[in-house]
């Protein structure tokens, strides 16, 4: 069985490839780290990139954290005890070119010891997801994208992708404007194993997945990053990223769990944008890219 310390020190080690590839997507920005305790145990290394050369602001933040949930919290997830232990790799990438995607990446574990005592085992599951929102929707980059998330899930479990893309259709979608936060991507929580996965398979997949988010948003940053843009496709830009400050405000599981539980409220925000711009009734012109892209924002849309 593996233990949480393994997968503790296995999601630092992916932290540590991802921000190294990062720094180098980027060719002029350094991550700055901060390592951090938390009050009721544990804590994490908080990684930011800002004012690089294609990467505005960005996060890479590892977690391990223990202690006792709040009653609020006990009710949210449906248990008993009140010790927990949770780890994970969260991360958001805003770049300052509004043809390169925004993206949002978290693999995390869960543990509670159980509550009958005795043989009965724990509480524990493995979480996460990552999902793309651009400024302006490419359908090739889309493809591209849903396509790489579907080859790690394929190789795992043969419906991995099917659930876990509509999961995501569902979980990123802002209600109250009625539109998708982006092209969605993949999502999946409480996954524990059972018949036909063992909890190495599952802890085999959270790492892969993990480790396939350089590959994929590489391509699509270098893809784009020498496009030419205008004032008002920057403008464009910054009133995409204040549908994404709301959701992630209003909706995210991650940053209720983070708050509730008293975690550092630094790396908890930092998915937050630089500029945001939240216009008045805004009315994209017919036939714009604008509007195409609104269009696009939609669940059920099969980009694989």
């Amino acid at each position: 069985m593996i233990s949480k310390e393994q997968i503790a020190a296995d999601y630092q080690e992916i932290q540590d490839e991802i921000c190294a590839a990062l720094e180098h997507t980027d060719g002029i920005a350094k991550f700055e780290e901060e390592k951090w305790e938390r009050e009721g145990g544990g804590g994490g290394r908080t990684r930011i990139i800002q004012n690089g050369d294609i990467f505005e602001k960005g996060g890479v933040n590892f977690s391990a954290v223990h202690g006792q949930l709040p009653d609020s919290m006990k009710r949210a997830l449906q248990v008993d005890s009140d010790d927990f232990f949770a780890t994970g790799v969260s991360i958001v990438i805003h770049p300052n070119h509004p043809m390169v995607p925004i993206i949002h990446m978290n693999i995390r574990y869960f543990e509670m010891p159980s509550t009958m005592g005795g043989n009965a085992k724990p509480i524990r599951w493995f979480g996460g997801g990552i999902d793309l929102t651009p400024h302006y929707v490419i359908a090739e980059d889309a493809q591209y994208f849903h396509k790489g998330l579907k080859d790690v899930c394929d190789a795992y479990y043969h419906d991995f992708y099917h659930r876990f893309k509509l999961w995501a259709d569902d979980y990123f979608y802002v209600k109250h404007r009625n539109e998708t936060r982006g092209i969605g991507g993949i999502f999946y929580d409480r996954l524990t194993a059972n018949d036909e996965l063992s909890w190495e398979n599952i802890f085999d997949f959270s790492k892969a997945l993990g480790r396939s988010f350089i590959p994929i948003y590489t391509e699509l940053v270098n893809r784009n990053r020498i496009k030419e843009y205008t004032a008002d496709q920057q403008q464009w830009q910054y009133q995409r990223r204040s549908r994404y400050t709301e959701f992630n405000l209003v909706y995210d599981a991650g940053t209720r769990f983070g708050l509730e539980t008293n975690g550092r409220i630094e790396s908890i925000l930092m998915s937050l944008p630089p500029t945001a711009k939240w216009v008045y009734n805004y009315q994209p012109t017919a036939g714009s890219e604008e509007e195409k892209t609104l269009s696009l924002l939609k669940k059920g849309i099969n980009w694989a």
